[in-house]
């Protein structure tokens, strides 16, 4: 698989990531934990999801480059462009999925559950491509690396900063919680194994740069 075919699948993941959050929000049973504290800014605020989005990654891109300075990769300064692209389709999906309107609870489960596996999928459709990272993971993986700190337990502490700020902004500005309910706890317990489900059925860039599927499709 050539590198325009990767970054191509890459962009394809993120734009289908972007697609499963705002179909989480329209759930209203709360946000996944990486966009809880935009969601919440953008309720108090006059800007969209898609622009808190961009600008708390562009905090987060900015915190991975002080963070390992000259072990910064310059390839993923190209993370700016794709979080635009990011950002300008979660709003484009929140207008889409406008119609979305759950009635009752089982109604907003199944909104709740296939924006789950869509951000699940796009996950793992980036690690197939494996070639950048958004930084909402690269935070992780930065801070990961300078503290030689074990990835998931980071990833586990930034999504929990994260509702927390969110909860905490909610508290002073909205007049309670918005946003934090049990399907950001949903999402975020399952998000993890389905990605790995994901992974381990459709494939691996191998060492040559190629796509390999999995024997049994």
């Amino acid at each position: 698989m050539s590198i325009v075919t990767r970054y191509s699948l890459f962009v394809f993941a993120v734009i289908v990531q972007a697609s499963g959050i705002a179909l989480v929000v329209k759930s209203l049973l709360g946000t996944s934990p990486i966009s809880s504290l935009p969601y919440v800014i953008s309720l108090a605020s006059p800007f969209s999801l898609g622009q808190m989005t961009f600008t708390i990654n562009m905090l987060m891109f900015a915190g991975q480059y002080l963070l390992l300075r000259k072990d910064f990769d310059n390839v993923q300064f190209l993370q700016i462009p794709v979080t635009m692209i990011f950002a300008w389709f979660i709003d484009f999906y929140m207008q889409m999925w406008s119609w979305v309107v759950p009635t009752n609870y089982l109604l907003q489960l199944l909104p709740l559950l296939i924006g789950t596996t869509l951000i699940a999928f796009g996950v793992a459709v980036q690690g197939i491509a494996n070639v950048l990272m958004l930084p909402g993971e690269g935070i992780v993986y930065a801070i990961s690396r300078k503290f030689h700190i074990d990835f998931g337990k980071v990833k586990t502490g930034n999504d929990v900063l994260l509702v927390i700020f969110a909860a905490i902004i909610s508290l002073i500005y909205l007049n309670g919680i918005e946003g934090i309910r049990e399907g950001t706890l949903i999402s975020a317990l399952i998000t993890g194994s389905i990605a790995r489900f994901f992974l381990k059925h459709l494939g691996k860039v191998n060492a040559q740069g190629q796509l390999v599927f999995h024997p049994h499709w």
